[in-house]
């Protein structure tokens, strides 16, 4: 590298360090967040240098078209739209920063995604799900109570597994749960998620716990905390041994538990609050997957529903 482009390549590094401090410092984003982040940024780094733009304020719109054209012989529309959308956050932090004066994302559409439905399980194939593990066996016990709580509270896998003991509150029947960008909520724990919960910890976690005591509440074989992989594969094995084809994960719980919750009433701004959606529009997909409570709500509350 020449003395020449040397100090302007190390703009592009600092401006990109500050950025991702700024991202994990102030913004507050979850580990894999600002990996997904480093990595849609370092595709432009490396890109920009390649066509001599050696400093982030040399960047025009232009240049991002042919960036984001160049990007698509590579990326799905879903992960372009991504890349899109850690641009727009880095420029608009340079603008912000006095750096830039105007946002060269501003002009760009980001690729149209096809909406894509989640597979939601019926309430019958649930229950037949979570009747599939018997037995009074620690392993058991814990694996009874992981599909209780996935499917009872709605909860996302990362969630499950970092669970502590004291995160669970039987006198008020809640569970606290650390969501994405390590914000807490505390949701409400039904009466058969909390009846599986307290016969494990009871019954099956003391003969788990290894000789370094941990918080965790769900424990491997080994003592230790049970790790997302091994949800994964309980969920599939579950599956084949109820004979349901559909090709399940944890989040399909999830995506049932709010799809139901809405199917008996619940309220969408409530159905967001469970489920730790920072945006409604991200819970509003479950709208779509069955508007039959649509069309019941609208004539229930509707002046003009019925004559």
């Amino acid at each position: 590298m020449s003395k020449r482009e040397e100090p302007e390549t190390t703009a592009w590094e600092l401006a990109l360090a500050d950025f991702l401090a700024h991202c994990g410092a102030d913004k507050g984003l979850a580990r894999s967040s600002l990996k997904a982040v480093n990595t849609d940024l370092s595709r432009l780094y490396r890109w920009a240098v390649q066509e001599k733009l050696l400093e982030p304020k040399t960047i025009e719109d232009l240049h991002l078209r042919r960036f984001m054209m160049a990007s698509a012989d590579d990326l799905v529309a879903s992960s372009r739209a991504r890349l899109l959308s850690s641009l727009r956050s880095f420029f608009r932090f340079l603008v912000a920063e006095g750096e830039l004066k105007e946002d060269p994302t501003q002009t760009i559409a980001a690729p149209k995604l096809g909406q894509k439905l989640p597979v939601i399980l019926s309430q019958s194939q649930v229950v037949k799900l979570i009747e599939s593990i018997q037995g009074g066996e620690p392993r058991p016990l814990r694996d009874r109570a992981i599909l209780e709580v996935l499917y009872g509270c709605g909860c996302r896998v990362s969630e499950l597994c970092g669970l502590n003991v004291l995160d669970l509150d039987s006198g008020e029947a809640t569970l606290l749960l650390r969501g994405k960008g390590s914000k807490q909520r505390r949701v409400p724990v039904g009466e058969p998620a909390l009846a599986a919960m307290e016969k494990y910890l009871g019954k099956g976690r003391p003969l788990l716990v290894g000789k370094q005591p941990t918080p965790a509440v769900f424990l491997n074989q080994r003592g230790g905390r049970l790790s997302r992989v091994s949800i994964w594969n309980l969920i599939k094995q579950a599956a084949a041994e109820t004979g349901l084809t559909t090709r399940l994960s944890p989040h399909t719980l999830r995506h049932s538990f709010a799809t139901h919750l809405l199917e008996g009433g619940a309220d969408l701004r409530v159905v967001q609050e469970l489920l730790g959606h920072a945006n409604i529009n991200t819970t509003e997909i479950y709208t779509h997957v069955d508007r039959s409570w649509l069309a019941s709500a609208w004539l229930e509350a509707h002046p003009r529903a019925r004559l």
